[in-house]
């Protein structure tokens, strides 16, 4: 049984947002420190990255925890209520951004995740950044 009343999870619900999130406002003034220019949501490529380094032929998918079921985190949980929707849901998620990813690998694109979690320290997720472009 849901602890939040229907109204309430409802409102909950309908603050999550797709962009703009805070993981990825902090992945984007990082980009900017380092120097890099980008361009966001890019509707011409699949799966419409987050963010896109078209210099470097580089996309960015900024994954929730939650949303994306990032293995070994503490925020990879299971609703216990309404599993029947939330279980496919999830994996939907997942598989969706696999071809995505493939098709943008076929397309010539270098794809890399940075998830919410390792968003958190900022000279940590610069040293991530760097590594990974």
């Amino acid at each position: 049984m849901d602890h939040l009343t229907k109204k309430h999870r409802s409102w909950n619900m309908s603050r999550i947002r797709n962009k703009d999130t805070t993981p990825e406002k902090l992945v984007r003034k990082a980009l900017t420190k380092l120097g890099y220019r980008y361009r966001l949501h890019s509707k011409k490529l699949h799966g419409k990255p987050d963010i896109v380094i078209p210099k470097i032929g580089t996309v960015l998918f900024i994954n929730g925890c939650f949303w994306h079921q990032h293995k070994g985190c503490k925020r990879r949980t299971m609703p216990k209520t309404n599993i029947k929707y939330w279980e496919p849901k999830l994996k939907r998620n997942i598989e969706k951004q696999k071809k995505d990813i493939l098709r943008l690998k076929k397309d010539g694109w270098k794809t890399n995740i940075i998830w919410e979690c390792e968003v958190k320290n900022e000279k940590t997720l610069s040293q991530k950044i760097k590594r990974m472009l």
